[in-house]
């Protein structure tokens, strides 16, 4: 079998406490463990936010703890912030020490990995629950999905909070969408159906169903990433448990596989391939 061009992991809310005993933590540290002994070829771990659970200095530098124990033989960690991070406290000071605890700058920002185009999105208001995304940065993110676009080529986009109705959590009576601009979005991702958007927020089990939204060639292709820290339920109720992806990247096809993390085994019937 031909080795993929690309490889990353994407992992969504491992919220971080201040107590390194916490099941949280020990989660997170099982992750990077599982990701570094069997995804040698990574070129990156995308974070879709809640890094931590209050957005406490304090959670931050028991992050920075476990990362810096755990990262021999880890590619870079890119990462975004969620509600958790920012909508205890002023907004810009929360950004702010997110900013400096994780090396990540502003709100939204891209990058180019070997030749694929990475781009990540973030609220510009404390909000409890929702992302408020501004007129500035939905027009940049237009603009940054038509780079050097093509159709036959995937863009590869992280936002924390879902859009109404897509994957498992967003939809209307669970309660977990979270986009103020939902419209807004939605008309932007529709130009560019080349976009793979992950997302985290609600914590739905990969098994829940409603896993992937596909786009079919009319507008993005999104995924429900789980939860590093814990799992939820489609009967609304609190699970233990561990899960993220891992993507793999052909020249004609997508490949995304869910994986435990606590039992570091991939996770029956939880595959994906897109063909381009």
């Amino acid at each position: 079998m031909l080795s993929p061009i690309i490889s990353f992991q994407v992992i969504t809310d491992t919220h971080v406490t201040n107590d390194r005993d916490h099941i949280h933590n020990k989660h997170f540290e099982q992750a990077l463990l599982d990701i570094a002994a069997h995804a040698s070829n990574s070129i990156g771990i995308m974070h879709v936010g809640d890094v931590t659970d209050h957005g406490l200095r304090p959670e931050y530098e028991e992050f920075t703890r476990i990362w810096e124990a755990n990262k021999a033989g880890l590619p870079e960690m890119l990462l975004t912030y969620g509600n958790h991070d920012i909508f205890l406290g002023e907004w810009s000071s929360q950004l702010k020490l997110y900013e400096s605890s994780t090396g990540m700058k502003g709100p939204y920002y891209d990058r180019w990995l070997e030749g694929y185009h990475f781009i990540f999105l973030g609220s510009e208001q404390g909000l409890k629950d929702f992302a408020y995304l501004s007129t500035e940065q939905l027009d940049w993110l237009d603009e940054r999905l038509g780079e050097q676009a093509s159709a036959s080529k995937p863009v590869f986009l992280f936002l924390h909070q879902p859009l109404k109705d897509t994957v498992a959590g967003s939809l209307e009576e669970q309660g977990w969408y979270g986009v103020t601009q939902d419209k807004e979005l939605k008309a932007i991702l529709k130009k560019h159906p080349q976009t793979i958007m992950f997302n985290g927020h609600t914590h739905w089990e990969l098994e829940a169903g409603h896993t992937c939204f596909e786009g079919k060639g009319e507008t993005a292709t999104i995924f429900n990433t789980a939860s590093v820290a814990y799992l939820w339920t489609n009967e609304d109720e609190y699970k233990e448990g561990s899960q993220g992806y891992q993507v793999d990247v052909y020249a004609n096809k997508i490949i995304v596989r869910g994986r435990d993390y606590t039992t570091s085994s991939w996770i029956e019937n939880e595959q994906y391939e897109l063909n381009w």
